[in-house]
């Protein structure tokens, strides 16, 4: 299948870009242009994995591609929290200040952010389900999923265990 593409478009540093992150054990060194530059190159990359794979006529790609600029826009604010739960975990791991406490604040994060991942998914179907044939829609959904998992084995590879 065509997704092989995502392999060689998203690699380990793009996979955390995707999220507006760094490694976590690596310092932040670049200046913003080229980040924002950098950032911008992702999604347009991250796009034509999707219009590679999504194989849309031109009136589903009408209404489809609208919506899948509000799908992204949504799933930037879901990113940030991610980026917010890792920027908080990481901060907590190199202070060696990981309480019980913070450690079930993490968790209950990490679960909401899963939900609210779950929530927008079900959110956007029925608003491509308008502009596209079902399989299309489940097409769609697999190529989101695949992606995010490559972004998110990445940034597990990247996330030390708790101590």
């Amino acid at each position: 299948m065509k997704l092989d593409f995502v392999k060689e478009t998203i690699g380990v540093a793009i996979a955390m870009m995707m999220l507006g992150l760094a490694p976590l054990s690596l310092a932040q060194d670049k200046p913003a242009d080229n980040m924002q530059i950098l950032r911008a190159k992702i999604k347009a990359d991250k796009k034509l994995v999707v219009a590679t794979n999504m194989e849309l006529t031109e009136s589903e790609a009408k209404g489809f591609w609208p919506i899948y600029g509000e799908y992204q826009k949504d799933l930037q604010k879901i990113n940030q929290r991610l980026a917010n739960l890792l920027e908080s975990y990481a901060a907590d791991f190199r202070g060696k200040s990981l309480t019980d406490e913070k450690a079930k604040k993490l968790i209950d994060e990490a679960v909401a952010i899963e939900q609210a991942e779950a929530k927008l998914k079900s959110t956007y179907l029925p608003k491509l389900s308008k502009v596209l044939p079902v399989r299309k829609v489940a097409r769609y959904l697999q190529i989101e999923n695949k992606i995010r998992a490559v972004v998110k084995y990445e940034l597990a590879t990247g996330v030390p265990l708790v101590q």
